[in-house]
């Protein structure tokens, strides 16, 4: 059995955590999504060692602290960032790889290409290593 990759998710919009949560739950891959609704909150969860994401999913746009103050004040640098904004800005996808983002993708309008792009954020960033680890004790 497939350990269950535990996932960060910055995001405000209900919608978009709602269609997130979705998607992940018809994955085939089993994925613990945890939610922090602002900056602030997702800070806070970062600074408690003993949680501990696969990945972050951070968008950009935040009430109190923006995804950029996430990234800049982030205490966990050993923890992929992916930011997954509506904002297809340059200046914004520079800032956010400066930031330490290790992938920036725009969130499609297209309810297929979202979570086409969800599911492949969390096979890429996610499972890491996971696989070759059960490989072998399998």
């Amino acid at each position: 059995m497939r350990r269950a990759a535990n996932v960060l998710y910055v995001e405000d919009s209900a919608g978009d955590v709602l269609l997130t949560g979705q998607t992940l739950a018809e994955a085939l891959r089993p994925v613990n999504l945890t939610i922090a609704r602002d900056g602030i909150e997702a800070l806070m969860m970062l600074a408690n060692p003993s949680f501990a994401p696969a990945l972050i999913i951070l968008d950009l746009n935040l009430p109190a602290l923006s995804g950029f103050d996430v990234l800049e004040r982030n205490p966990r640098r050993d923890i992929p960032v992916v930011i997954f904004s509506a904002s297809m800005n340059k200046a914004d996808v520079d800032r956010a790889f400066a930031q330490g983002a290790v992938e920036y993708i725009q969130k499609p309008m297209d309810l297929r290409a979202y979570k086409e792009a969800v599911l492949a954020m969390i096979d890429l960033w996610a499972f890491t290593g996971t696989d070759a680890d059960e490989a072998g004790t399998a």
